[in-house]
């Protein structure tokens, strides 16, 4: 059983797959606590998608593509582009999650769900092939 634990854990997707799991429970948690607050739809997301990169920046970088930023100094590029790439995604969470609550009468929280999928696609690209790449240089 441990050796099976260990196999999966050597794998990055396997790793994004646990990991953005939680970043998708941090984004989903806190966009359910903040709707519960009566805070507008899209604001709600907005707060709960940052709260959210800032939780994967972190997990992203130490856990599933393990960089290594030796120093505050070393995270600030792959910070930068980590954010820049999930502006775009936030960008089309956004609208999807607008689409599909707004346009198509669809509830909150399914709408909300339904655009993560192709979220969670677009930041493993993005991330593996553009932001975490200090392991692979070295």
């Amino acid at each position: 059983m441990k050796k099976t634990i260990n196999r999966l854990y050597e794998n990055s997707v396997v790793r994004y797959v646990f990991f953005g799991g939680c970043t998708t429970l941090v984004n989903m948690i806190s966009f359910f606590v903040l709707r519960i607050l009566h805070i507008e739809l899209n604001l709600a997301n907005v707060i709960s998608i940052i709260l959210a990169i800032l939780f994967a920046y972190v997990v992203n970088s130490r856990f599933v593509f393990q960089d290594h930023c030796e120093t505050l100094t070393d995270h600030v590029r792959p910070f930068c582009k980590f954010v820049s790439s999930r502006l775009i995604t936030m960008i089309i969470e956004v609208g999807g999650v607008f689409l599909l609550v707004q346009m198509m009468d669809m509830n909150d929280m399914a709408g909300k769900f339904v655009t993560q999928f192709l979220v969670l696609i677009l930041n493993y690209i993005f991330s593996k092939y553009l932001v975490f790449t200090t392991k692979k240089k070295r």
